[in-house]
């Protein structure tokens, strides 16, 4: 899935825990199942349109990629200040695979092309785990472009029930 469909989901995580939940188990089950949760949401993204490779050439692709990093940055800069244990555990395997793991790699590869360096250590391994052993049934969509239309299906009621949580933009 996307950024903007992660952080909705952490920002869902955390109201339910801290409504729920006391002190130290609130911030303890927000990290918990902010992570389990990206686990989910990349599994079930064979569903929609989530290319593994850029496509450079394709338009769609172009414009469904900037509204989607648009969106994301609204997300992020409404939900930060009040949801942000949520939404950064809920984004944290693409952070540590995007964001430092993989740039590790590509300088060991500059170096030593036949490296192997790191594999191991990618968190989306446990994805396609999951994926292979719980959601094997799902068709494939990724390179289908009305996979967008589930997509924003999800980021949608992902939206509205945030609504009906009651989101707090402001912390009380």
């Amino acid at each position: 899935m996307e950024l903007i469909t992660h952080n909705l989901i952490g920002v869902i995580i955390q109201i339910l825990c801290f409504t729920f939940l006391l002190f130290p188990l609130n911030i303890v089950c927000t990290i918990l199942f902010a992570y389990i949760s990206h686990l989910f949401c990349d599994a079930i993204s064979i569903i929609t349109y989530h290319t593994p490779d850029k496509q450079e050439g394709d338009k769609f692709w172009i414009i469904w990629h900037y509204i989607i990093y648009l969106l994301s940055f609204i997300s992020f800069f409404f939900f930060i200040i009040p949801y942000w244990l949520g939404m950064l555990f809920a984004n944290i395997i693409d952070i540590w695979d995007w964001f430092i793991l993989r740039p590790i790699q590509n300088k060991k590869k500059e170096k030593n092309p036949e490296s192997k360096w790191g594999e191991k250590y990618y968190l989306h391994r446990s994805v396609d785990w999951v994926r292979d052993k719980l959601f094997f049934w799902l068709p494939v969509r990724n390179y289908k472009k009305s996979g967008i239309l589930i997509e924003i299906f999800i980021i949608i009621t992902l939206s509205i029930i945030i609504g009906f949580l009651g989101a707090s933009l402001f912390i009380a």
